[in-house]
């Protein structure tokens, strides 16, 4: 029986990758590194300190990145996004719709999303979610991101809940792993691209928007 709900955040609540993407291409090109939006979707699920640290290893000795160094253009990213989120940002659809429903069956809520705490919180500070989540928890407190089902597995220890007890909702493949390893159920909603693809199959549900999520779909 389900008694817990966890949400990923980017491309689930919010379509964040916009704003990552604009970010990394500021930031990066800043310090000697100029990457295309291409370049950006190639880590779309990656931890911030993995994308910093994969860029900076593949270019390597630019000297305004190494006076910065990792931590510092962590930090401008961070600052960037967190800016865009709180100015510009709207909830993807059926994201109060779907927390609503949860909320009536009686679940424990939380988000566990690889951006950073401060983002979540920027997330939820700019969409009047405060009272709607338990819990929200960063991979950033983690070993190892998604697909890792650390996160996964830590925020149903702090909610109190066995993992088989779990839903997952996640927009990534990465995500949908994770989940998966954490032995909790999953429903996935895939982006348009890949809402056909067989890879998500895996996954208990398959759903093209949150909008689309009813109460019997908790039943499993």
């Amino acid at each position: 029986m389900i008694q817990a709900a966890i949400f990923d955040m980017d491309g689930l609540l919010i379509d964040s990758e916009p704003f990552w993407r604009k970010a990394e291409i500021q930031i990066f090109g800043e310090v000697g590194i100029h990457l295309t939006e291409n370049d950006c979707r190639s880590t779309m699920g990656y931890r911030l300190n993995e994308v910093v640290a994969l860029w900076t290893g593949l270019h390597s000795g630019r000297p305004n990145a190494e006076d910065i160094g990792a931590a510092g253009i962590e930090v401008r990213i961070i600052d960037a996004i967190t800016r865009y989120i709180l100015t510009e940002a709207q909830p993807m659809p059926g994201v109060h719709e779907a927390i609503a429903i949860c909320r009536k069956a009686g679940l424990k809520l939380a988000i566990a999303s690889s951006s950073p705490l401060k983002l979540i919180k920027s997330v939820v500070q700019r969409f009047d979610l405060k009272n709607s989540f338990d819990l929200i928890h960063s991979a950033e407190f983690e070993t190892h991101g998604k697909p890792h089902p650390a996160v996964f597995l830590h925020t149903a220890d702090m909610l109190g809940i066995l993992p088989q007890h779990c839903v997952v909702f996640e927009d990534a493949f990465h995500g949908v792993v994770a989940a998966l390893a954490a032995r909790m159920k999953v429903i996935a909603i895939p982006d348009s691209e890949n809402l056909h693809n067989p890879r998500y199959l895996a996954a208990d549900r398959i759903l093209p928007t949150l909008l689309d999520f009813r109460s019997d779909h908790l039943l499993f």
